[in-house]
């Protein structure tokens, strides 16, 4: 009895200290509104899975001069071409040099919805930025242009894909013999503060992501180790071929469903050497004496870029990460094994080597190699020739817009070049693209090849 009385002594007491809570009627009608039972994290997004691009996709890659450059976009086309070759995958290269977010959006409709994406990557923030020390007012600019971007894209059904900005080199400013301003020395920072909001804004969307920074600046980084003066980004802002093929790779590693091409394995069982394979159909297997033959078709070639981006394709681990070409051979007599494919000698190895794998997606020698390399030169050409020239069509259009806008005057010369040259010259290089796409998909297609494992001396 004592003790209720206490608690009651207690509960008027505190009544008195703490005043009572008053709630709105209009805060009283939304709490009846909200369900009773609201888990937490109920509407928290999952981000984009991992893609396996599939028949008639399309992808646009959405962005500034580093994606007018055409040359990341070319590696990743060429990844698709080689791992994909049954399907028939399109692409839309939509840079435009000095571009910030506010440019893509006035040109939206014409150069992105107009191609019925499947996936927009989107590489922008470099311009948006300003090239200095962090300013608010260009931060809140970019995100707002940015918000809108995505809100356009979800409209039309199209899978947007935030990209970080690229990294700013300020080393290779200063071996430019640029002054190092504060503005040159922190840029590098304010990008990577874009690229965190960029990974929330993709979390809380659901959106694919792909962080561009981190490998560009944790490569070169590793690098300086041993060379002072290493850069890939020689103007400090543009990648050239290595770098733009580390962020091809970092699109692979962050978007695209992890595979292999293929693994071959021979080895005995049951007493008799047999074969059996991923990625692809062995037929026609014999083992006699010290030689082993099969026919082995892949389902997909080998990853193979321009020669101008073989170092980046070094760095990144590229071939063993995103394009692993197996081949072991086990329970073999001691000694040294020659492997030829369509008659082709492409290495010797020991019993030893054969027996843990030897990867075969870099060797020149083989057949495969070399028909993935023609698939890649042939892009390299449908690129130069056909995409980068239809780019800088769209640079002018920018240029021109803008030049109109500060005179009116010229109006009638501008409309007489967008119907004169603009329009043709698009008509005509996007034409040229398809043709060279035409032809890459002829060439592309894996082929049954011949193997032969014999013992040397």
């Amino acid at each position: 009895m004592k003790s209720r009385l206490a608690m009651a002594v207690l509960v008027l007491v505190a009544s008195l200290i703490v005043p009572p809570v008053v709630v709105s009627a209009e805060a009283q009608a939304a709490a009846a509104a909200k369900p009773a039972t609201s888990a937490p994290g109920a509407e928290l997004k999952k981000v984009l899975a991992p893609i396996v691009p599939q028949d008639g996709d399309c992808f646009v890659f959405l962005g500034d001069s580093i994606t007018h450059q055409c040359l990341y976009t070319q590696y990743i086309e060429d990844y698709c071409f080689t791992r994909y070759p049954k399907a028939r995958i399109r692409f839309h290269n939509s840079g435009v040099g000095g571009d910030r977010a506010a440019d893509a959006l006035a040109r939206f409709d014409a150069d992105v919805a107009a191609y019925k994406p499947r996936y927009v990557t989107i590489l922008l923030g470099m311009n948006d930025g300003g090239v200095r020390d962090f300013d608010k007012e260009l931060f809140d600019t970019y995100q707002k242009h940015m918000t809108e971007l995505l809100d356009r894209l979800d409209k039309i059904g199209t899978i947007a894909v935030l990209m970080t900005p690229t990294m700013f080199d300020s080393r290779a400013a200063l071996l430019l013999g640029k002054p190092l301003e504060p503005r040159l020395t922190y840029y590098n920072g304010v990008l990577a503060l874009y690229g965190a909001w960029l990974r929330e804004v993709a979390q809380a969307r659901g959106l694919g992501f792909v962080d561009m920074y981190g490998p560009l600046n944790r490569i070169t980084l590793a690098e300086r180790r041993k060379d002072a003066a290493f850069t890939l980004i020689r103007d400090s802002v543009h990648p050239e071929a290595p770098g733009q093929l580390i962020m091809a790779a970092a699109m692979i590693e962050d978007l695209f469903a992890r595979s292999s091409v293929s693994s071959i394995v021979v080895q005995s069982k049951s007493g008799k050497l047999t074969a059996t394979a991923s990625g692809g159909t062995i037929q026609d297997f014999q083992a006699e004496g010290d030689v082993i033959r099969f026919t082995f078709t892949a389902n997909a070639l080998p990853w193979v870029v321009p020669p101008e981006a073989a170092l980046g394709y070094q760095l990144a681990a590229a071939g063993h990460r995103y394009s692993n070409e197996s081949f072991a051979a086990r329970n073999l007599a001691p000694g040294k094994y020659e492997l030829k494919i369509d008659g082709q000698p492409v290495g010797v190895w020991t019993d030893g080597q054969l027996a843990f794998r030897v990867e075969l997606q870099a060797n020149d020698k083989t057949p495969q190699y070399q028909q993935a390399l023609r698939v890649a030169l042939l892009n390299k050409e449908r690129n130069d020739k056909a995409v980068r020239p239809l780019r800088d069509l769209w640079r002018q259009l920018k240029n021109r817009q803008r030049q109109l806008a500060a005179g009116p005057d010229k109006k009638e010369a501008f409309e007489q070049w967008l119907a004169e040259e603009f329009k043709p010259g698009v008509a005509k290089l996007e034409a040229l693209a398809k043709d060279f796409e035409e032809q890459i998909y002829r060439i592309n297609q894996p082929l049954s090849r011949k193997y032969e494992l014999v013992r040397v001396p």
